[in-house]
């Protein structure tokens, strides 16, 4: 089944499919780029490992609806709105080294218990991005290292 889209269509698409991190969103994008270079639905099919008549109903619902999405609604927040705002700022002003953290202190000021996956995934929706930890190198201090040596040094001989 080919379709006709247009180039600039085609470069959305594409980026789109890079920055997606929904497997179904993905699935959805690629049958539509695939039928667009003139695969059929059953290679669609086969190669996405879908069954002919899912793709079939991704292509037309691009073609008439321009959808790409699953609506299938989602999952509502435990959180109040009143309580993801001042979750936001505190997070905004003292940011937590964990997702740990950030779960023991949701359980410690409303009560509520998030799962690692769970909270990650708020975080992921509210703006916030995971970067592990780095060491903050401290000042040297010459004094310090130099009985720090002078203690090795005695430990080494000892031993």
């Amino acid at each position: 089944m080919k379709i006709f889209i247009t180039d600039e269509q085609k470069a959305e698409l594409e980026h789109l499919h890079h920055t997606c991190r929904d497997k179904r969103e993905c699935d959805r994008i690629k049958a539509v780029l695939l039928a667009s270079e003139g695969w059929s639905s059953v290679m669609i099919a086969q190669a996405l490992r879908l069954h002919e008549t899912t793709v079939n109903r991704h292509i037309s619902d691009y073609l008439n609806h321009c959808k790409l999405k699953p609506e299938n609604g989602g999952s509502q927040s435990h959180l109040s709105e009143i309580q993801t705002q001042e979750l936001i700022a505190y997070l905004t002003a003292d940011l937590l080294p964990t997702t740990q953290a950030v779960i023991r202190l949701v359980k410690e000021a409303w009560d509520i218990r998030y799962t690692v996956p769970g909270m990650n995934k708020w975080l992921r929706h509210n703006g916030f991005s995971y970067k592990k930890p780095t060491g903050v190198p401290h000042k040297f201090n010459a004094e310090q290292q130099r009985a720090f040596i002078e203690t090795d040094g005695k430990l080494k001989q000892e031993a």
